[in-house]
């Protein structure tokens, strides 16, 4: 049997990776774990929260598909990007998928343009139409400080790891997005030890890109890489 662990993002729930959860139950008969951080989920609740737990989650979840299954998969997305890297790094994972993982974190240039795009929005009385606000209007505001700080804390920890990646690894990366930058992605195919890597960009997706437009392609590539490898 075949078991895929898939992680959300920083102040995320399942439903960040849900259309390719989705997408895999449809295609594959593997098991399936799609666990809740600590502290996320739709009770997000962060306050004294440590980034070593988050990571402590993500080993449980992987320990009991390693248990029950005979490969292993691993997919992170943003910050769950880099607990999937961390645990490529030290433990019997066989592939790893990268999706919009925050290597580094902030696009200026395209983070003003998605805020000028949300001022435009105000003055025409269309805000609560603008999908970027919906979707982080409540995580700006029930984010606490303290818990920024414990994210960043874990990217600066994991990041050293990365050369130390061996496995095949399939790197995406939405080309607009404005909390991870293109260079982030590069940075991962730079960097990452194996041999075995390729890096798909999404022209026009922004931060959430199993949300996108273009989520279909992205679906179908990983897909072909968790089955086949990297073509």
């Amino acid at each position: 049997m075949i078991g895929c662990l898939c992680i959300h993002g920083f102040t995320g729930a399942p439903s960040e990776i849900e259309p390719l959860v989705h997408f895999l139950n449809r295609h594959t008969d593997w098991k399936l774990a799609v666990p809740t951080l600590p502290g996320h989920g739709d009770s997000l609740n962060l306050k004294g929260i440590q980034y070593n737990q988050w990571i402590k989650h993500a080993e449980q979840e992987l320990e009991k598909l390693l248990q029950t299954c005979d490969q292993v998969y691993v997919v992170g997305f943003s910050m769950g990007g880099m607990i999937a890297s961390y645990l490529a790094v030290h433990f019997p994972v066989e592939k790893l998928v990268l999706l919009s993982a925050a290597a580094y974190y902030v696009n200026p240039k395209q983070l003003a343009i998605d805020i000028g795009m949300m001022i435009k929005d105000l003055y025409q009385g269309k805000l609560n139409e603008n999908e970027l606000f919906l979707r982080y209007k409540r995580k700006l505001k029930e984010t606490p400080l303290a818990a920024t700080l414990q994210f960043r804390k874990l990217v600066y920890s994991i990041r050293p790891l990365v050369p130390q990646i061996s496995v095949p690894t399939f790197i995406a990366q939405g080309e607009v997005d404005g909390v991870v930058p293109p260079k982030a992605a590069q940075y991962l195919y730079s960097t990452i030890g194996s041999s075995s890597k390729k890096l798909f960009y999404l022209k026009n997706s922004k931060h959430l890109i199993c949300h996108s437009d273009e989520r279909d392609n992205l679906f179908e590539n990983i897909l072909y890489f968790l089955k086949a490898g990297v073509k």
